[in-house]
């Protein structure tokens, strides 16, 4: 992934975005942390561009977004997903509740979109 000019506001808002994670994104990234998961190296609330994914798998080009319910129906989310698309992302989402209730499917799923990078994101 080539490096990126990120703004020091946006550094500063990521940062900030990492202490304030909500239940499900710090359930979902004690998983992630430390290449806990399968050896995978994940960073979270990782500024790209205008944007900060929540979580960022570089090796696999896989942004996991962990979404509540302002989520639904987004089109900001749909633009953001266009756009990072366009980079050579693939952007996988999972609702809070599916991480909180189904976190080691929601970890295999992850694993399966990390190992094939054909596959591409339901929603």
């Amino acid at each position: 992934m080539p490096h990126q000019i990120v703004s020091s506001a946006k550094r500063s808002f990521a940062k900030r975005l990492r202490r304030g994670m909500t239940e499900a994104e710090e359930r979902l990234w004690r998983e992630l942390r430390g290449r806990r998961l399968n050896g995978i190296k994940f960073r979270r609330q990782v500024p790209l561009g205008p944007f900060v994914a929540d979580f960022l798998c570089a090796e696999a080009m896989l942004i996991v977004e962990i979404d509540g319910s302002q989520h639904a129906d987004s089109d900001y989310d749909r633009q953001r997903d266009a756009e990072l698309k366009e980079r050579g992302f693939r952007v996988l989402r999972f609702w809070n509740d599916d991480v909180l209730r189904e976190v080691d499917s929601v970890c295999d799923t992850i694993i399966a979109y990390v190992r094939d990078t054909s596959l591409q994101p339901w929603r």
